[in-house]
């Protein structure tokens, strides 16, 4: 079940927003966030979300961000996860500029690029030898890392529908989530503020497409760091979790 709950964990941050100016900018490089993952009662793993130091890219300012994620010892004996995405912006967090994901889940590995052409409103797909056609995307598209980081920005009400297109290089869509309520939840010892944000699942395939009543369910701190501190799915082989276990560099 790791697989499904690895993947539970990365739909669960791929939140989107509105603009923002790069002032506004509630991250720092040096972030670094560290999540316990849990099918049921079990311990099955861990994740970690990374703001990395600025970087140039094609003599454009960008922000580096980094995922990863990795099963403990007991789990690589059934199904090893060494999971790493690669995601950058440009410096105001407006559109993606380059993604990379490197994937090891069981027997399965991939290793996909996606290339963005402003000039020409293209992203193009690759996984080793597969090279897709360049799709069409719209202005401000973002790959499912970045647009997490971009929703971070938003000053979030209860009852709000947040859109944002989003690509995986194969289709280029407007992702919605929805701002379900404010509340208090309990992680170990610490109390934390929240918004529940519930991701549309219209376009998400895998478990949750052949899950009848399927829900993803993200709680963000309710400041304006928008941190992420419990991610839930609900889908008909089980429940997963990933909470916030440590945040190193948060403002």
């Amino acid at each position: 079940m790791i697989n499904k709950m690895v993947m539970t964990f990365k739909i669960g941050v791929l939140l989107l927003s509105l603009n923002a100016e790069a002032g506004e900018l509630c991250f720092q490089p040096g972030e670094k966030l560290t999540f316990e993952l849990r099918w049921s009662f079990i311990k099955a793993g861990e994740a970690t979300l990374e703001v990395m130091p600025i970087e140039t890219f094609n003599g454009i300012s960008a922000y580096h961000f980094v995922m990863t994620a990795q099963s403990i010892p007991a789990i690589d004996l059934i199904y090893k996860v060494r999971d790493r995405i690669d995601a950058y912006t440009d410096i105001g967090v407006n559109r993606s500029l380059l993604y990379k994901k490197k994937q090891k889940e069981g027997r399965s590995i991939r290793d996909i690029t996606l290339t963005f052409d402003w000039e020409k409103k293209e992203v193009q797909y690759t996984n080793f030898k597969e090279v897709l056609t360049p799709i069409s995307i719209k202005d401000g598209t973002f790959d499912p890392l970045s647009a997490f980081y971009f929703t971070r920005l938003m000053d979030l009400k209860e009852k709000m529908v947040i859109e944002r297109p989003i690509t995986d290089g194969k289709k280029n869509v407007i992702g919605k989530v929805s701002v379900v309520r404010r509340e208090k939840i309990k992680i170990g010892e610490n109390i934390y503020d929240t918004y529940l944000l519930e991701p549309e699942m219209r376009e998400v395939s895998g478990v949750f497409e052949k899950s009848k009543g399927a829900k993803l369910q993200v709680w963000v701190s309710a400041d304006e760091r928008k941190i992420p501190v419990r991610v839930k799915s609900k889908v008909a082989v089980g429940s997963f979790i990933g909470e916030l276990i440590s945040a190193e560099g948060v403002k």
